[in-house]
């Protein structure tokens, strides 16, 4: 029997970012989840405080080379992969020039996010996808984490609707207590109807704050993980709203055994 396929989708992930509850659980949890017999596949940006030499990040030729056309404008998708040696697991980058070649990551030295970060967003998932595609690895279950992530839902359910190769993959959103102070561009919502949004999903995210992003994700997604000890209240009512099979938060000795049980109910569905 083939192993069931997990792809972990993330903003941050220990060593490539600084210190962080995601960055630690995306380097802790897809090791785990492969000892359990998982084949995994893991996704982050590149962003441009990566040292490349040091992390020995290499370009992966073949998946490169696509165009990703985000509000009319081309922007090429560049693949680059390193390992964790000592996981024993890869990790997959989504570059770009435009997007993550700036020595921070998602916000300025005053916390003030970037203007771009919902075309980063868009790009960022998007890249994903085509890359998974590329190399013919469908995974069973998609796992996100972190904000930048929290259009994967949406994309699944919607702009690849017509993906029969998707079909059976389930969503899984984890929420952690990584809010953003600079509310997202009006325009998002536009964009994301020229990929294949309709109106109506827009209306979750008329005012694009960290909260209706949150929704958004939510509303799309198969399961919902309460990744941060505390999440904002109005997303934990919305969320009790759907009856979606959802998890609260678990302790570090628990949560990856509590997480591949999950996993393996959503496949068995």
């Amino acid at each position: 029997m083939d192993a069931k396929k997990i792809l972990f989708i993330t903003q941050e992930i220990s060593p490539y970012s600084p210190d962080s509850e995601i960055a630690a659980i995306c380097r802790d949890l897809p090791h785990g989840i492969q000892d359990h017999g998982k084949e995994i596949r893991t996704f982050m940006p590149k962003y441009g405080c990566i040292n490349e030499r040091r992390n020995q990040l290499h370009e992966v030729i073949r998946l490169s080379g696509m165009n990703l056309i985000i509000d009319d404008t081309d922007h090429p998708l560049i693949i680059k992969v390193a390992s964790i040696q000592s996981a024993r697991m890869q990790v997959y980058f989504i570059d770009n020039e435009d997007f993550f070649h700036r020595k921070a990551t998602l916000a300025d030295e005053d916390g003030n996010g970037f203007e771009d970060n919902d075309e980063r967003a868009i790009f960022f998932v998007r890249g994903v996808f085509e890359t998974i595609k590329k190399l013919r690895w469908i995974p069973d279950v998609i796992h996100c984490h972190g904000w930048l992530t929290a259009l994967t839902p949406l994309y699944l359910k919607r702009m690849y609707l017509d993906e029969t190769r998707f079909s059976k993959t389930k969503v899984i959103y984890s929420i952690y207590d990584d809010t953003f102070n600079s509310p997202l561009r009006q325009e998002f919502a536009n964009k994301l109807i020229q990929d294949g949004a309709t109106k109506e999903d827009m209306k979750l995210i008329a005012s694009p704050d960290h909260r209706s992003l949150t929704k958004l994700a939510v509303r799309f997604a198969d399961a919902v993980i309460q990744g941060s000890p505390q999440i904002d209240n109005e997303v934990q009512h919305f969320i009790s709203q759907l009856g979606k099979p959802f998890i609260a938060h678990q302790p570090a000795d628990s949560y990856i055994d509590t997480y591949n049980e999950l996993y393996d109910s959503l496949i068995n569905l």
